[in-house]
């Protein structure tokens, strides 16, 4: 398979529904996360702080997003959806156009640049709760995407799994305390993959 089926566009994330004015609150509680977050850690912001920076209710926080986890994942979301929207209509390798393989490759070297932006933002949402992850809509699409290309391999939809188990955000910050590089992680990802697909 060379191009993606309309599958991905079917479970591909899209923006939420909502009144402009709901929508202008929003925007200005995930730019206000974003920048708490780049200065002070996760761990380091709180939800009054969150509230206080956007200007708004802390209750609204709340109410819109429930938690850090809920708003780490709301803020996750329209990153994780530029992504989407290169692997459906952006140029090969990662969009469609090119071979499988290449297809896996390159999609597993966004993904590793996503990590490196946002690791413990995606750690966070991905360890929430015991099989976070696994709900995450963006793994299905992700997922989708992987056993779709992966599909000269005897079992593609576990290969696919195994494949993102490489990019796990908690395996990989793990690997980043011990001193590993993005390059050695990214380099270990592509190695594994090819030697997958062959």
């Amino acid at each position: 398979m060379n191009d993606a089926t309309d599958e991905p566009h079917q479970i591909a994330s899209r923006p939420p529904q909502e009144r402009a004015d709901a929508a202008r609150n929003r925007q200005r509680v995930l730019s206000a996360a974003a920048g708490l977050f780049a200065e002070h850690g996760v761990d380091g912001v709180t939800m009054d702080a969150v509230a206080q920076a956007a200007g708004v209710g802390k209750g609204t926080v709340f109410r819109r997003f429930g938690d850090k986890s809920g708003l780490v994942a709301a803020l996750l979301d329209e990153r994780e959806r530029a992504l989407q929207d290169a692997v459906l209509t952006g140029p090969p390798p990662l969009g469609p156009g090119a071979a499988d393989a290449e297809r896996v490759l390159a999609f597993l070297d966004a993904y590793v640049d996503y990590l490196a932006e946002h690791l413990e933002l995606v750690r966070l949402s991905e360890t929430a709760a015991p099989g976070a992850r696994y709900r995450i809509g963006s793994y299905r699409f992700w997922h989708r995407h992987l056993t779709l290309h992966c599909g000269a391999a005897a079992d593609p939809e576990h290969l696919a799994h195994a494949l993102l188990a490489a990019v796990d955000a908690d395996l990989n910050f793990t690997l980043r305390e011990a001193d590993y590089s993005w390059e050695r992680l990214r380099e270990g990802v592509r190695d594994l993959a090819e030697h997958a697909l062959r």
